[in-house]
């Protein structure tokens, strides 16, 4: 005890000692504290970024502008979907087996807006769209598109294959078609993928197989205008 308790003085008297040290010198002059008024910078600020340096700038403009063109020779989808390219959040409900739930479920991902692009070439048809999403606590595209690839791969003998520079994108053909009386056979091909706030989704329809090569050139075109 009488050890500690010396320790303790010790260390007190030794920061006694350097008080009374440091009260015996001269005291240190310190700059003022008082600097010169800079003066403003005048003239305009800089130029905005531009779309190719802000993804932000792009995404955020005409949506429709980021889908592919139509090809040449390609015709319109026989089935109206959408309004002058958009798509309306109702158009996408319809879609779901049960619309109702489909519209709360697109709510519930804070679904901000979509645009959609379609066109036929003989009995191949084509769908993409680019859905886009508020994303002000949670990267909804990436939930939107992680449910995409959770129904593509429900479908029997199917292929899928990464898509290049996505991350996660993925395509899928299906190769059993659907069939029903009165109609030739349907084979399908999809992709999904998604880039910061917005998801892609792109369906091939036609009488014959789709090739590998037709889905995967879609989607790396299309993710590369994101």
């Amino acid at each position: 005890m009488l050890i500690a308790g010396a320790a303790a003085l010790g260390v007190v008297a030794g920061t006694c000692t350097g008080f009374l040290i440091q009260a015996d010198r001269e005291p240190t002059r310190l700059p003022s504290l008082s600097q010169p008024v800079l003066a403003q910078a005048k003239g305009a600020g800089p130029e905005p970024l531009s779309a190719a340096q802000d993804r932000q700038v792009k995404t955020d403009g005409d949506l429709r502008k980021l889908l592919l063109k139509r090809p040449s020779g390609a015709r319109d989808w026989p089935v109206s979907i959408g309004d002058d390219g958009w798509y309306s959040l109702d158009a996408i409900a319809e879609t779901y087996e049960k619309p109702a739930r489909g519209y709360h479920d697109m709510v519930d991902h804070d679904f901000r807006r979509a645009a959609v692009a379609t066109w036929t070439i003989g009995h191949y048809a084509v769908e993409i769209r680019l859905v886009q999403f508020h994303q002000d606590e949670a990267v909804q595209a990436a939930d939107y598109s992680n449910n995409d690839y959770y129904w593509a791969e429900q479908e029997g003998s199917t292929d899928s294959w990464s898509v290049p520079g996505t991350g996660d994108g993925q395509a899928y053909v299906h190769h059993k078609p659907h069939t029903e009386a009165g109609y030739l056979p349907e084979y399908q091909a999809e992709a999904h993928a998604w880039r910061g706030d917005i998801s892609m989704e792109i369906w091939i329809t036609d009488t014959k197989p789709v090739p590998k090569n037709k889905i995967m050139d879609l989607a790396e075109r299309q993710m590369e205008r994101l």
